[in-house]
């Protein structure tokens, strides 16, 4: 019978338990067992495909469509298991299903109630995963333990081992153990108190992580056990990493997690064997190279908002065993500053996507100052579409070109709506989605990367490139090396002439891993490294020197 993993949090939120999810998942995968993995969200939201990315950062797509929460994104990076729309379930969607089915007369007339029907759904969302090809299904709790949003989601799976026998089920609780410096000392009690709320709902955690600043000492962990009603090998510790979340897992093995877990379980699995993420750490922490790229968003402030994007330059740089030092600029303070105060050292610029107006003449003009100066150039999704804005207006002379979306009497609207797109009333869910084929154009930079002549890629978008200009590009050096099976649809721009200028209308980065590299990813940074020796050679400054944009950062995204 499937197993069922569920994990809570508890004392703050972004506590981590997406990424502790995931190298759970990973270690599991390693000891040769069938992972499948799932994140319960509390809030009223269908998806979060129409929320701000200020307020729940980046929104991760699935191949079927499945708008869905970033931390599916630390799923399938660490893990193989495939994620579906039912990996990912939110309190809009529960109460939605639930009043559909009223709305239908399933319920026979009875009162609908949170106990027994929104509890049910629940369940039923997490049985869902469960099937003979499937060993362990690790389902997340989002939130944290004593929000009132959560209950519902509490109460299930407090019920879910009388469904399913108390012997397949095991609660792991991610919680925070501070360290106080005027103190010097780590104190337990937020721990103490967090796994007494959830003990009140009626869930007793088997194992907890206790997420900490400082180690925790033997005495502090048979305390937190003693008032925990835990197992003090069941008190694992999980420390800040400095270097890279990709320690993680490592730390976690370090501790036997794995191996309490199946034991708990009374699982037959084959020894641990992690030698491809020793190899990445390995990588990592011996670069022989450093450059500098240069993310100009305009969400750039706000990290979450192109997590995907900064962990994918990552598994390039560990690809290339390359250190790379990422600088987060917003587009609109390229408005105000201009492009060569902001963008000037850096080895590569990379264009993301967004969606809005604000922000989108900024990335025009750094486009233009990465094509005018041969600097190796990334565009996606709307990135793409300012990349050909920029090429419209500067080299084939279309004055005002601009796309639709932010100019609708635009006299050379290169970009406009999808046909399919026409007429769409409704916001959520009814964008161009999910995994779509693309044909390549033999011995482009795109084929050479990809070493293949056809891809499946991401989407998630409402505009494309307008076929009506196609000719007039095409005439003035633009490459169009990557197109929809019919041939109607761009999906890829580059420039021939240019050392790497390539814009994609997808996105890349949904499908890298650390132990993958994205290949068009992958191109960009050998194409900045490059540049960078290059420069070298000829005794110019290093990327960062002279750079006064954003602030520049390791590659490895830190836990």
């Amino acid at each position: 019978m499937t197993k069922h993993i569920f994990v809570t949090g508890g004392v703050v939120s972004s506590i981590g338990k997406g990424l502790t999810s995931a190298s759970i998942g990973m270690l599991l995968e390693a000891r040769g067992l069938r992972v499948r993995m799932q994140k319960l969200d509390p809030y009223i939201n269908v998806d979060p495909g129409t929320m701000s990315p200020y307020q729940h950062g980046e929104v991760y797509v699935l191949d079927d469509g499945s708008e869905t929460d970033l931390d599916l994104g630390h799923y399938e990076r660490f893990t193989s298991g495939t994620l579906t729309r039912d990996s990912n379930y939110t309190t809009g969607q529960i109460y939605l299903r639930v009043i559909e089915k009223e709305r239908r007369g399933q319920f026979l007339g009875k009162t609908v109630q949170v106990i027994p029907h929104i509890t049910n759904e629940i369940k039923e969302a997490v049985l869902r995963l469960a099937d003979p090809n499937t060993d362990i299904v690790i389902t997340e709790i989002g939130g944290t333990v004593g929000d009132i949003e959560g209950l519902p989601f509490l109460e299930a799976i407090r019920q879910f081992p009388q469904d399913v026998g108390r012997e397949n089920c095991l609660f792991i609780h991610l919680t925070l153990v501070p360290y106080l410096k005027a103190a010097a000392e780590i104190k337990t009690k937020p721990t103490q108190h967090s796994v007494g709320q959830l003990r009140q709902i009626g869930i007793q955690p088997d194992m907890l992580i206790c997420r900490c600043e400082q180690s925790i000492s033997r005495e502090e962990r048979e305390k937190i056990a003693l008032f925990c009603n835990v197992d003090v090998q069941a008190v694992i510790e999980e420390k800040d990493k400095d270097f890279s979340i990709y320690e993680v897992p490592l730390s976690l093995r370090d501790h036997k997690l794995d191996e309490f877990i199946i034991k708990r379980f009374g699982l037959n699995a084959q020894p641990l064997r992690l030698e491809a993420w020793d190899n990445l750490m390995f990588s990592l922490r011996n670069p022989k190279h450093e450059i500098s790229i240069a993310v100009v968003g305009k969400y750039a402030e706000h990290k979450d908002a192109y997590k995907s994007i900064y962990e994918s330059l990552d598994h390039a740089g560990i690809r290339h065993q390359c250190q790379i030092r990422i600088a987060r600029i917003q587009s609109s303070d390229i408005e105000e500053e201009g492009p060569e105060r902001l963008l000037a050292g850096y080895d590569g610029i990379l264009i993301p996507g967004g969606f809005g107006e604000r922000g989108v003449e900024g990335k025009v003009q750094a486009i233009r100052y990465a094509r005018e100066r041969e600097i190796p150039f990334f565009g996606i999704c709307l990135g793409m579409q300012c990349a050909a804005i920029e090429f419209g207006r500067n080299v084939i002379g279309l004055e005002r070109a601009h796309s639709t979306e932010f100019d609708k009497d635009s006299p050379h609207p290169v970009i406009c709506l999808l046909d399919e797109q026409r007429n769409v009333t409704q916001m959520g869910g009814t964008m161009r989605l999910g995994t779509q084929p693309c044909h390549l154009i033999h011995d482009s930079i795109a084929q050479r990367a990809y070493q293949t002549d056809s891809v499946s890629e991401r989407h998630r978008h409402r505009y494309e490139f307008n076929n009506v200009y196609r000719q007039q590009y095409e005439a003035h050096g633009i490459r169009f090396s990557g197109l929809s099976p019919d041939g109607g649809l761009v999906e890829i721009i580059e420039l021939p002439s240019h050392p790497h200028f390539v814009a994609v209308q997808f996105h890349p980065e949904f499908k890298s891993k650390p132990t993958k590299s994205h290949p068009l990813f992958a191109r960009f940074i050998e194409a900045a490294i490059e540049r960078h020796n290059g420069r070298k050679q000829r005794n110019t400054p290093s990327a960062a020197d002279g750079s006064s944009g954003g602030a520049l950062e390791s590659s490895a995204v830190t836990s």
